[in-house]
């Protein structure tokens, strides 16, 4: 758990993609990081191709918020890296 504490307190403020226990992907910005939890904002992706439902072409590239930040438990996480790195 300390190994994503530390990796989402590098990336806060950046747009990542977290993969969860139970299967579910988040993609969004770190807005805030706890011991126990991290906080992202959901975003979506503007041009070009998305890599997940709730996506979709059109505009001129980049990310923008779509929704209020939730939180995620840092023991549920398999996964993080961050969203640009994931893009081609």
């Amino acid at each position: 758990m300390s190994r994503y504490y530390g990796m989402c307190q590098r990336y806060q403020g950046k747009i990542v993609r977290i993969s969860h226990r139970d299967g579910n992907v988040h993609v969004g910005r770190i807005v805030r990081v706890t011991p126990h939890s991290v906080f992202i904002q959901p975003v979506r992706q503007r041009g070009g191709r998305g890599y997940g439902l709730g996506y979709y072409g059109g505009g001129y590239g980049g990310w923008y918020g779509y929704g209020p930040a939730y939180g995620i438990g840092l023991g549920f996480i398999t996964g993080v890296a961050l969203a640009g790195l994931l893009l081609w």
